[in-house]
Formats: C-alpha cells, structure tokens, sequence
C-alpha cells in the first residue's frame, strides 16, 4: 500500500504487483487443484479488482473533491440522503455496504451536492471501519467548506457478521457524528435525523434536498 497522500495530494493508489503477489499467494493458501483452468487469470483479475475498484478511494483526495464551492447566499441546511456506498472492514478484508446520509449547514461556502457523493465513494473505497468513515465524511466537510456545522449518518450490512462468527443475516450497524451546531443544538440533530431516517423512495439512487432551517 501507498503512503497516506497529504490533503490536497493525489496518492498514487495501491500497488498491483504486491497485490497480485499477494493474491497468488492467496489462492496458493487456500489449496484449490481442481479449478486450475478457471484459476489461471484470477490473480490478474483479483489485483486489478482491489487495485482499480474496490479500495480506488487511495488514489482520491476528498478535499480536493470538495475544493470547487461558491458563495453562501444563506445558511440553510442541505442534505444528501441515501448514498449508496460499498467499503471493505479493515479487520477481515470482507465488505459492508448501505447508505450515508450528510448534511451541513453552510457558512460562507457552498459545494455541488454530487461532490458530497464523490467525496463519500473516495473515503468508502478504502479499508474502513464504519465509525471511522462517520467521522471522516464529516471531517472533510469541515475542513474543505468550514461550514456552521456537518452530519453524517450511516447504515451498513456486514459481511463479516452475515457469512461468519455470528452469521447474524439482515442486521445493519448505524453510526452517526457531528460537528459544529450540529454537536450542541438537540433540535437540529434531531431534524437531521428526521430528515434522513425515512427509506429511500428508489433504492440504490441518491436523493438531495434543501432543507430551510435557519439559525
């Protein structure tokens, strides 16, 4: 794996060769003989999987995502609701997906709402552990918009709960952070809950919105 690229730095990503390396030394673990056809081109696919898609958010910097904005008029809260997002758990390499919801309330800036998406995908398509990418989403808004305040919400199916140790099929991990406004104000924290706690009217799309909540 790369170093960490500083904010505003592109990272050049993870390495293919080790990863081919290693995923040859994988399937040599596991034993298999009878698919030898079949496994001939999985190192390559398995390298280039993990390398360009799975954990392709080393390479994206999200503040740089988050960097293009334009003038605040007013400072209303804006939502992004059911992001749908896949990231992988740092502690046995199997995947969680579900939604994120975010909102901030803007000061001075503001950013396109698909950016917020983007940034989302960046910081999901890493090793992760939920309550850290809750934390990092709103963290980003912060430092790339200083807005009044950031929310995250997010809630996620585990695979490393449904198809090992407990097998425990259908149980979703909610985690949420705050920041700013959002941390003091009781009322706002609980119109953004709200706001986002409704299922998504098309699963699998992303549904923004313009929330007036004045300060």
């Amino acid at each position: 794996m790369s170093r960490r690229a500083r904010p505003g730095q592109r990272a050049r990503g993870p390495d293919g060769a080790q990863l081919l390396r290693a995923a040859r030394l994988f399937l040599a673990g596991i034993g298999e003989t009878e698919l030898a056809r079949d496994l001939r081109g999985t190192p390559a696919r398995v390298a280039q999987a993990w390398r360009g898609e799975i954990v392709s958010g080393y390479r994206a910097d999200p503040l740089r995502i988050l960097s293009k904005t334009i003038p605040a008029r007013e400072h209303d809260m804006v939502v992004v609701r059911d992001i749908p997002f896949i990231s992988v758990c740092v502690h046995h390499l199997l995947p969680f997906h579900g939604t994120a919801h975010v909102a901030y309330l803007p000061g001075d800036r503001l950013v396109g709402l698909s950016k917020i998406t983007r940034a989302v995908d960046a910081l999901s398509r890493r090793l992760q552990l939920q309550e850290r990418l809750t934390r990092q989403v709103v963290d980003a808004l912060g430092t790339a918009l200083h807005p009044l305040g950031a929310a995250c919400r997010i809630e996620a199916e585990h695979l490393c709960m449904s198809i090992r140790g407990a097998r425990v099929k259908g149980s979703r991990v909610v985690t949420s952070a705050y920041a700013g406004v959002f941390g003091t104000s009781p009322a706002l924290r609980a119109e953004f809950l709200r706001l986002t706690g409704a299922p998504a009217r098309r699963p699998g799309s992303a549904v923004a919105g313009v929330i007036k909540y004045r300060t």
